[in-house]
C-alpha cells in the first residue's frame, strides 16, 4: 500500500525534476505526461514497452506525481505536454489561459474506489452525522458527492475529516473514523482485516469515475501525427491486455511501480477497471460533431465542484474534449 512516507517522498521527487526541468511541450517526436499511481494508467506503459509508440515515431515519457496540483502547474508551466487523470479532476483547472483537451480514455473505475463503513451502517443514508474521511478536492470526493445527492443527501450532512484515500483507510482501520472513501488495495485490505465493510464500490456507478489522456492545446495542434500515434497505440495496448493478460500485467507492473509493482496485485487491482477499447472512448468522449457520453460526466463535474468549491465552475464540453484523434 502506498503510505503517507511515500507520499512524501514522492512530492519531494516531483519537486525536483519540476525544478530540473522536463520535456519541452512543444519538441516534435516526443510526449511527457504526468500521473499518479493507478492501474488504469498501465496501459501507457504498457504500449511503451511493447514498442508501439516508438514504432510510430513517438517517444513517450511518463512521470509519477501523485498531487493532480503538481502535474497540473508542471503542464501549465510547459514542462509537461499532459496529463492521465479523471475528467473531473482535470475540469478544475480548464481556463482560457490554461487550454487543455482530452484526447483519449484511458478507464473506467469499475470497483476499484469506494466507501468502506463500520458494520451498522446499511446504506448512504447511514452516512448522516458521521465523520467521513475523504480527500477533498479530489475524486473521492466529486465521488461521494455524487452518491450522497443520489441518496437526496449532501456533504452538509456528514463531518468531513480531510486525508488523501490511502490515509483515510489507515484511519478506518485503526477505528478513529466509522467511514472513509478510499480506492484499492485498501478496499481489499479492510475486507481481509475485517475491520469493516464495503458500503458501495464504484463498479454500482458505471461511468461517472473515468481517466483520460489530456494534452496542451498547443501541443495538439503542433503534434498531431504524435497525438494520433499515442491514441492508436493505446488501442493496441488494450487488445494486448485481452490475448495477454499475465504477461501485459508482468509489463504494466514494472513500468506503474509504487504498491503495484507486483504483477499479482496489479492483476487484482485490474479486476475494478475497465480499460478504454476504440469502441469505448468513441462512446465516451464522442466522435467529430457527435458529443459522447462523458458531456454528462462534464456537466456533473461543474455542477459538484461548483457547489463544493463555492465559485462558479462552466466548462463546456468543447472546452474539454477533442475527437479528432478517437477514430484512426
Amino acid at each position: 500500500m502506498k503510505s503517507s512516507l511515500r507520499h512524501r517522498f514522492v512530492r519531494t521527487f516531483a519537486c525536483t525534476a519540476l525544478a530540473a526541468g522536463m520535456a519541452a511541450s512543444a519538441q516534435a517526436g516526443t510526449l511527457s505526461i504526468g500521473h499518479t499511481t493507478w492501474v488504469g494508467y498501465g496501459t501507457l506503459y504498457l504500449a511503451r514497452d511493447l514498442g508501439y509508440f516508438k514504432d510510430a515515431g513517438l517517444d513517450l515519457q511518463l512521470t509519477t506525481i501523485e498531487e493532480a496540483s503538481m502535474y497540473m502547474a508542471a503542464q501549465a508551466s510547459g514542462k509537461l505536454s499532459g496529463s492521465a487523470s479523471t475528467i473531473d479532476e482535470i475540469l478544475k483547472y480548464r481556463s482560457k489561459d490554461f487550454c487543455f483537451k482530452a484526447v483519449a480514455a484511458l478507464d473506467e473505475s469499475h470497483g476499484g474506489d469506494g466507501i468502506v463503513v463500520q458494520e451498522g451502517i446499511a446504506d448512504m443514508q447511514g452516512l448522516k452525522g458521521k465523520a467521513v474521511a475523504v480527500n477533498e478536492g479530489s475524486v473521492s470526493q466529486f465521488w461521494l458527492s455524487y452518491l450522497l445527492k443520489k441518496a437526496g443527501m449532501s456533504m452538509s450532512d456528514i463531518e468531513v475529516q480531510n486525508m488523501t484515500a490511502d490515509d483515510a483507510a489507515s484511519a478506518f482501520i485503526a477505528g478513529h473514523v466509522p467511514v472513509a472513501v478510499t480506492w484499492e488495495p485498501n478496499l481489499t485490505m479492510v475486507k481481509q482485516k475485517g475491520s469493516g465493510k464495503v458500503l458501495v464500490d464504484s463498479g454500482e456507478t458505471p461511468g461517472v469515475i473515468v481517466d483520460v489522456v489530456a494534452l496542451d492545446c498547443d501541443v495538439i495542434e503542433k503534434q498531431p501525427e504524435d497525438v494520433k500515434a499515442l491514441v492508436a497505440g493505446l488501442y493496441k495496448a488494450v487488445e494486448f491486455t485481452r490475448s495477454n493478460p499475465e504477461k501485459a500485467h508482468e509489463i504494466m507492473a514494472k513500468g506503474v511501480g509504487g504498491y503495484l509493482s507486483d504483477p499479482k496485485d496489479l492483476a487484482e487491482a485490474a479486476k475494478g477497471v475497465k480499460f478504454y477499447d476504440q469502441a469505448m472512448s468513441e462512446k465516451l468522449l464522442g466522435t467529430p460533431g457527435k458529443a459522447g457520453d462523458i458531456a454528462e460526466i462534464i456537466k456533473l463535474a461543474n455542477e459538484t465542484w461548483s457547489s463544493l468549491q463555492g465559485k462558479p465552475y462552466a466548462v463546456s464540453y468543447e472546452d474539454l474534449v477533442d475527437t479528432s484523434f478517437v477514430t484512426p
